[in-house]
């Protein structure tokens, strides 16, 4: 089966069969618990009550404080930040100030023409419009409003380029170096990230291109000791760089402590409060007691997706599915959504997430990105064939692990390299050469042979099949095509590749023993489906009718992206848009 550069179309999941209707029944049943919280002390009165301090909840935050509302944040966890601080923070948002500033040539009409073709059906044009009509305001917002500056991630394609629209340059920003000394004690309440930088760098999200091919490529080299430098510059001059997710969380957070918003970690939401049919708080545990802030104006629902609820992701989604494949927050359990179910709003996308090919190595899953899409190596099922062009968008090798899986398994998949790879390529945080560490082998996340038949042994699959699939990979890759499932054939497929290698940077033969493998599972970065929403946020029911004073951004809402993927930052840059198209409306400036 090959794989098209165009996204998947499916329809949005309504709630339907899923989960209670908005029956007299299910009102009657949200009376009983109003009541029942009305009952509850009460912790706080606030024009704007936000769920969630990941990027939707903070930036909804930062809005309605400069619109001079009062608000407070509520986390459930311990830390604030979310998934967004534990994330590489790429923001996809076109025409945005950074990008003009650095001479990108993005226009409205490119833009609109690009999303609508990446989205199709699944995501009303309005809601589109409102993303890209309002993600420009809101990111310079942002940045007057907080410490937060942004760097354009140039030549980071967007993911399907040869679009209408589609800019092989790229249009995601990531956040700045940012000295976490800012928030004083207030850093060690910072969400950690998912994977530390190298002690003494700073590293940017664009630069782990460059780090990867650091052995072999003098650009690689030189970014390599940029980061070192950098590491150096702010260690000299007494700073806790921050980068990634880290500077992003960090910089929201400090632009509400500045507005003078407070944020309550270790806050859980467990309901929604309801008068007269208008949401007008949320029914919380704190301090080891329930209690009820009540919500002048709205409830801003940002409490992230369910990728953490077994129960959730086995009634939704598609299988083989799990909670340990996941990197998103493990706070993560679908609360905001299943309080939002229980009212009555409509579900959208609920199969779906922020998927990515995902290696488990002990203590937790590790997102593949440049591994899968290196020269020399080279994805396979259970039946030792290809099946996918490696180099796709991840969210699409995803999907086809899924549609293909009933009738060929390919959960779990195979990375397939050799050595020739190994001694070049960093794999994670293992530099070339150097041995992997044993957990992985004792765990089956890893397999190392001197022969593709003895490799095939070690893995389950068949001897002869995985032969003749590297041998005509090798005969492909020597000519630089790829016929099968067109690697390379797309700007974007070059992003994680070795310019040294010729014709095709993304393709090269496996030739030099010992070969490895390496489990690949469906991780992911979170859930994209939630509630339903419509242009302003608002959370609708499914007769399409508006749920008073609740609205919802990010992973607690249906993603505007659908089921696709428009570039790096498709996840937090609609966040931050919606949690701030949120904060207008209720102001009444949208």
């Amino acid at each position: 089966m090959t794989t098209s550069a165009h996204p998947s179309r499916r329809h949005v999941l309504a709630a339907g069969a899923a989960g209670t209707a908005t029956t007299a029944l299910g009102f009657t049943a949200a009376s009983q618990q109003t009541a029942r919280a009305a009952d509850l002390p009460l912790l706080g009165t606030y024009d704007v009550v936000v769920v969630g301090s990941g990027a939707a909840g903070m930036t909804a935050a930062l809005t309605a404080a400069g619109q001079g509302l009062s608000c407070v944040v509520l986390e459930k966890a311990p830390t604030f930040g979310g998934s967004a601080a534990r994330s590489g923070a790429g923001i996809w948002i076109p025409n945005n100030s950074v990008l003009l500033a650095a001479g990108v040539p993005d226009t409205p009409a490119k833009a609109a023409a690009y999303l609508s073709a990446v989205v199709g059906p699944d995501v009303p044009e309005d809601r589109q419009r409102a993303f890209l009509a309002h993600g420009p305001a809101m990111l310079s917002l942002v940045m007057a409003r907080s410490p937060l500056r942004f760097r354009w991630m140039e030549g980071y394609s967007d993911y399907y380029p040869e679009l209408p629209g589609g800019l092989p340059n790229g249009r995601s920003i990531e956040p700045d170096q940012l000295d976490g000394n800012l928030l004083g004690t207030e850093l060690a309440r910072l969400n950690p990230p998912y994977m530390d930088v190298p002690a003494g760098m700073v590293v940017f999200s664009a630069d782990y291109k460059w780090l990867a091919l650091a052995a072999v490529n003098a650009k690689g080299a030189a970014v390599a000791t940029q980061c070192l430098a950098r590491g150096t510059a702010a260690a000299l001059r007494g700073e806790k760089p921050l980068t990634m997710g880290q500077s992003l969380a960090a910089g929201l957070r400090l632009g509400l402590r500045s507005a003078g918003v407070p944020v309550w970690l270790g806050t859980p939401l467990t309901d929604l409060y309801v008068e007269d049919g208008a949401v007008t708080g949320a029914v919380v545990t704190r301090d080891g007691g329930p209690g009820l802030v009540r919500a002048r104006r709205g409830v801003i629902v940002g409490s992230g997706g369910f990728e953490h609820n077994a129960a959730m992701r086995a009634q939704y989604q598609r299988q083989p599915i799990g909670t340990d494949w996941t990197v998103g927050a493990k706070e993560n359990t679908g609360d905001g959504i299943r309080a939002g179910h229980r009212l009555g709003a409509a579900l959208g996308l609920m199969d779906d997430a922020w998927w990515g090919p995902a290696i488990p190595v002990p203590g937790q899953p590790y997102f593949c990105l440049a591994e899968r899409t290196l020269p020399g190596g080279l994805l396979v099922n259970a039946a030792g064939a290809r099946f996918v062009n490696e180099a796709a968008p991840y969210s699409d090798v995803v999907h086809t692990m899924y549609d293909v899986h009933d009738t060929s398994p390919a959960i779990p998949s195979w990375l397939i390299v050799d050595q020739h790879y190994r001694n070049r390529y960093l794999f994670k945080d293992v530099l070339p050469t150097l041995p992997f560490p044993a957990a992985w082998y004792d765990s089956g996340a890893a397999h190392k042979a001197w022969t593709l038949d003895a490799l095939a042994a070690s893995i389950g699959v068949p001897a002869t099949a995985l032969r003749t699939t590297v041998d005509r990979f090798n005969s492909q890759a020597l000519r630089g095509k790829d016929p099968d499932f067109h690697r390379g054939d797309s700007a974007y497929d070059h992003y994680y590749t070795d310019p040294s290698v010729l014709p095709n940077s993304c393709l090269a033969p496996l030739w030099l023993p010992p070969y490895h493998a390496f489990r690949i599972v469906p991780g992911d970065l979170g859930t994209k489906g939630g509630l339903l929403t419509d242009a302003r946020a608002r959370v609708l029911r499914e007769d399409g009718s508006v749920i008073r004073g609740l609205y919802a951004a990010g992973n607690a809402s249906a993603a505007v992206m659908g089921h696709s993927y428009a570039g790096a930052g498709s996840t937090i840059g609609p966040a931050m848009t919606f949690g701030y198209i949120a904060a207008r409306d209720i102001a009444g400036t949208l």
